[in-house]
């Protein structure tokens, strides 16, 4: 989702059986309200204007789903634009020849545009015009229209096209471009010390001894941690969850990696993959690989196919090949 500090508040307008479902996909930390929509459109936009009643704003945008291709810069101009008028919404020329479909007689495409969302209000002016709104409008601003509202019209984008046919998803992808990706990298290593299993990737690993450190010592999920961290650039582990602070004694990386999710998911990135790489000369790792996978995967709450474990020896050299602890590396790639 677009981040902009002019937003004050997001109402998302949706049938009614699909409120849950919706909700659960929307990034947390924003001020969004899922709304159940009405029969008809001017019914649904009424319903997503009255939860925001309470907030107040100056200005309302107004946009369809189904137009994907929404960037910041078109808040811009539109906001711009409210500074001396009542409502503005973006629009495109028409380019290609008009013919009438019954007589095949040419219309005259001087003078028109094709009008896209979202289209932007002054909130006393919109909210006004809905009060006596009939049933059903084409669209919000022609409940403008001869009212003597000053209206503007800002430059169109082919990227707003709306999403109306089977086709039309291949092209909007091709015009919205790629996904925003971020890559990160994370390393951890803790000793051993006296104890009987190991703990890596969630997974209790017996063995003769245990790796030391201040939570649970799973150096994998440490690294993976940081490695998400790192892409969000957000600092490290030991920022978010100091070693110096008792209440992290013995904890469950677990909290650790979920943590860096949800500051993932927050800023409306997903987990596209994750590769750990564990370096140790034991115990062995490859018997316990697929659980590690499962649990790194229930962890993040990413499909297994997302998630891998690798582990490998340092051919004796080294504090891992004198087998005075564990290493672990750790590379992932978020999407946008």
């Amino acid at each position: 989702m677009l981040r902009c500090n002019k937003i004050a508040a997001i109402a998302v307008v949706v049938p009614v059986e699909e409120q849950h479902r919706v909700r659960a996909m929307l990034p947390h930390g924003w001020n969004i309200h899922v709304v159940a929509g009405g029969a008809t459109r001017t019914d649904s936009v009424r319903a997503g204007l009255d939860v925001l009643d309470p907030i107040h704003p100056d200005h309302v945008l107004i946009h369809d789903a189904a137009r994907p291709g929404l960037t910041l810069d078109v808040i811009e101009e539109l906001l711009t634009a409210l500074h001396d008028a009542e409502a503005a919404c973006p629009a495109l020329p028409v380019s290609d020849a008009l013919k009438r479909s019954d007589t095949l007689q040419t219309v005259d495409r001087e003078g028109l545009v094709r009008v896209q969302t979202p289209q932007a209000f002054r909130w006393q002016a919109i909210t006004s015009a809905y009060a006596s709104a009939p049933a059903s409008a084409v669209d919000d601003l022609a409940l403008l229209e001869g009212t003597g509202a000053k209206i503007t019209l800002t430059p169109g984008r082919q990227a707003l096209m709306k999403v109306t046919y089977p086709e039309d998803f291949a092209l909007a992808e091709k015009l919205i471009g790629s996904p925003t990706l971020r890559v990160g990298t994370g390393f951890d290593v803790h000793g051993f010390e006296s104890g009987d299993a190991v703990i890596l990737c969630g997974v209790r690993i017996p063995h003769t001894q245990k790796l030391e450190g201040h939570s649970d010592a799973d150096a994998a999920w440490h690294a993976l941690t940081d490695a998400i961290l790192g892409a969000l650039a957000l600092g490290d582990i030991g920022d978010h969850f100091p070693p110096s602070d008792t209440q992290w004694k013995g904890a469950a990386s677990r909290l650790f990696l979920q943590h860096a999710v949800k500051l993932a998911n927050d800023r409306g990135y997903h987990i596209a993959n994750a590769d750990i790489t564990i370096l140790a000369e034991r115990p062995k790792i490859s018997p316990h690989r697929e659980a590690m996978r499962q649990a790194t995967a229930e962890a993040m709450n990413v499909s297994l196919d997302a998630v891998s474990v690798k582990a490998t020896t340092t051919e004796k050299l080294g504090f891992v090949g004198r087998e005075e602890g564990i290493a672990a590396q750790a590379s992932v790639l978020l999407s946008r």
